[in-house]
């Protein structure tokens, strides 16, 4: 079996990376054949990542998903692993640019698997995709089917994932693949930028760092968190067994307010730094007060248990202490 991942230098794409190489090394022998990882700027990410540079079964291919032409059509691939977005740095795009990135990015690597022979292949979503959580839904499940506002440009993200899970069901009732969707929640872990618009990693910036830990907003926003290691155990988990036509909420149903966040990273990295709470109708995302997944129907299916919120933490710090 041969597998392409796109997106396997980033947030996701390193986690898996990890996971593979660990479980190679635990059991002697890689999950696939052969991992080919579709990357921009590969030699980059090797100088920075020398760890997985060499290994027999791993090849990266320098390309863009949308410079179609730069992909690797001469390949045959079992399954593909659809990752690449720019969830971190979108800001440097436009919002057509952004839509372009997911929508087209997607069709590009869809009609790779047409032509590729994939069997199956597993697109990351977002949980954006359902627009705002109803007030009175304390988790979303998977048949919800709300939606952001098309008429504001601001949720470009989420409706261009929603055009690339359509995508998906397209192609794959034309050409006979198996798709799977994973949508995603959110996510903590050794890689997550922790100078970007992502709470927990502020946060954990703040303990490591700072004189306190700020709280942008007024604290009152709920959300949950999954450790970047079950991430990819969850992804890999559906790109095999994940039903076909189906969609997977994959994150943590711990639910927490970002007030609470950001009190038990202080308990747990800086018992001793304060926590200010600006109190500024800035949160992360006014639009979005609750972002809780419903996963009973990844756990009905078999899927890994996830580590707790305090774990998840734990374990993100100590990585980061260690590669300091």
């Amino acid at each position: 079996m041969k597998l392409l991942i796109s997106g396997g230098t980033g947030f996701f794409g390193k986690a898996l990376l990890r996971h593979f190489l660990g479980r190679a090394l635990e059991s002697g022998t890689p999950d696939f054949a052969q991992i080919v990882v579709l990357s921009r700027a590969p030699r980059r990410f090797l100088d920075q990542h020398p760890e997985f540079d060499g290994l027999p079964w791993l090849r990266f291919h320098e390309g863009d998903i949308l410079s179609p032409q730069t992909l690797p059509h001469t390949d045959r691939f079992s399954h593909i692993l659809h990752a690449a977005a720019d969830s971190t740095d979108a800001a440097r795009l436009t919002p057509l640019e952004r839509y372009d990135q997911i929508a087209a990015g997607t069709r590009h690597m869809l009609e790779l698997a047409a032509t590729t022979g994939a069997s199956r292949f597993l697109l990351t979503s977002s949980g954006g995709a359902y627009g705002p959580q109803p007030a009175d839904m304390v988790a979303m499940p998977e048949h919800l089917h709300s939606m952001p506002d098309p008429l504001n440009p601001g949720n470009v993200y989420s409706l261009a994932k929603r055009q690339a899970e359509h995508l998906c069901a397209l192609y794959a009732a034309q050409y006979g693949f198996e798709a799977v969707v994973a949508r995603c929640f959110a996510f903590v872990g050794e890689d997550l930028p922790l100078n970007a618009h992502f709470a927990i990693g502020n946060f954990i910036r703040d303990a490591l760092y700072g004189q306190e830990i700020v709280v942008g907003g007024d604290g009152s926003p709920v959300r949950s968190y999954m450790h970047q290691a079950d991430l990819a155990q969850w992804l890999t988990f559906l790109l095999r067994e994940g039903k076909a036509g189906e969609a997977y909420n994959v994150g943590s149903s711990e639910a927490v307010t970002v007030a609470e966040l950001a009190g038990l990273v202080r308990e747990l990295v800086a018992p001793n730094k304060p926590v200010r709470i600006m109190a500024k109708a800035v949160a992360d995302n006014p639009g979005r007060n609750r972002y809780i997944p419903d996963i009973t129907k990844a756990q009905a299916l078999g899927a890994p248990p996830v580590r707790g919120l305090r774990q998840a933490i734990a374990d993100t710090v100590q990585s980061l202490r260690q590669r300091s």
